[in-house]
């Protein structure tokens, strides 16, 4: 799934050259970091996925000014983590 999750990073962001892969990848495993340090169990799911890619997505974004988290990614999180909560 990671592949994915870079593939559709790189969209996102419309990178179209692999020079930047390798931070990118980085970004990817620390946003997986962050969305368990909050208490989410990842699965290997497409919703997920994207879920760590809008992290990653941010996260990049981030580096070149200082933006608060997106309310989208943040409703993403409250609502994983409240239906993990819900399924037990």
């Amino acid at each position: 799934m990671d592949e994915l999750i870079l593939k559709l990073l790189k969209m996102d962001l419309m990178i179209q050259s692999e020079r930047l892969d390798d931070y990118l990848k980085v970004l990817v495993q620390t946003a997986k970091e962050l969305i368990s340090r909050e208490g989410i169990d990842l699965q290997e799911s497409y919703e997920d996925s994207l879920l760590v890619e809008m992290y990653a997505a941010y996260l990049f974004r981030k580096r070149k000014e200082d933006v608060a988290m997106p309310r989208m990614l943040r409703f993403a999180l409250n609502n994983r983590l409240l239906g993990e909560s819900a399924n037990g």
